[in-house]
């Protein structure tokens, strides 16, 4: 009878065991997260940045992939609806596509954070990101002072419609048009490292006095970079934006001349911690900045 009773109590404090664990489980908030693409280093740093910091601060995240896809990223919005998260941080594909994503969290009365690219439309709590009109200006003023403010340069356009893409040319080319440098073309890459390189190469059949390229990330800076090597085009200066591991390994090498640090994983930390602040019932402002830096060897 000991031995039944003893079995018997062995599965009642089992049991509040399991229901004490699930109870903690519960408690803790989750963190819906849809990133742009994984096919990218720049969005795998973010994603760090975002895991990383959540985790310390006691959330669990649900990552998405939208795979450059804006249909994917409305079905991805949708599938969080119901995942139960406490707010969502959106790394859009385009900002324009965006907008529907939002506004599927808003008729849910989800909260929306965006991350790197802005949505145009929607209620957005507020955006994380690095100021990437300065950082076009930054990589404008670096090619002004190499080339003495005269040249002729090749402008690779990140994915039509982003925030980014807008922002970084924006940037750059107010800044190149108080200089006498040209831009001789300007093509859009989709911020991918292939394209870059198709793209590039279909420029340098029409184009052969170029001085400069810039791109307008490191993926299609190092696909520009690998066109013009293949034509023995060593001295063209090349400058990406993002910093990325391969980018900076090709700045010390001295293969490309200079990149602009955005920093993802601290771009990922500060976004967490806005939602931290948000949850917290605290006002946070609707545009937070992440400091730029430029690399150059």
């Amino acid at each position: 009878m000991k031995k039944f009773l003893s079995i018997i109590m062995a599965l009642v404090l089992s049991s509040l065991t399991l229901v004490g664990c699930q109870q903690a489980d519960s408690d803790t908030k989750k963190i819906g997260f849809i990133v742009s693409t994984l096919n990218n280093p720049f969005f795998v740093d973010l994603k760090k940045g975002v895991e990383d910091r959540a985790k310390e601060l006691g959330y669990d995240v649900v990552v998405l992939d939208s795979q450059n896809d804006p249909a994917k990223e409305v079905s991805n919005m949708e599938d969080l609806t119901v995942k139960n998260v406490s707010m969502v941080l959106l790394n859009p594909v385009d900002s324009d596509s965006a907008v529907a994503s939002v506004m599927i969290a808003n008729n849910s009365d989800l909260p929306v954070v965006t991350v790197d690219r802005a949505a145009n439309g929607g209620n957005v709590v507020s955006h994380i990101a690095s100021d990437n009109a300065v950082g076009g200006a930054m990589a404008a003023e670096f090619l002004m002072e190499r080339l003495g403010g005269v040249g002729n340069i090749v402008e690779l356009e990140g994915t039509a419609g982003s925030s980014a893409a807008r922002d970084r040319g924006k940037g750059f080319d107010d800044k190149i048009a108080e200089s006498n440098i040209n831009i001789i073309a300007k093509q859009s890459a989709d911020f991918d490292r292939t394209q870059g390189l198709t793209v590039m190469e279909n420029i340098l059949q029409s184009k052969s006095d170029i001085n400069a390229v810039f791109a307008q990330n490191d993926e299609m800076a190092l696909g520009a970079q690998k066109a013009l090597e293949d034509q023995g085009m060593k001295d063209v200066l090349v400058v990406g934006f993002d910093a990325t591991d391969d980018a900076v390994d090709a700045v010390k090498r001295g293969t490309m001349a200079a990149t602009v640090a955005q920093q993802p994983i601290l771009i990922g930390q500060t976004a967490v911690d806005a939602i931290d602040k948000i949850l917290k019932g605290e006002v946070i402002d609707a545009f937070i900045p992440v400091e730029l830096k430029l690399i150059t060897k």
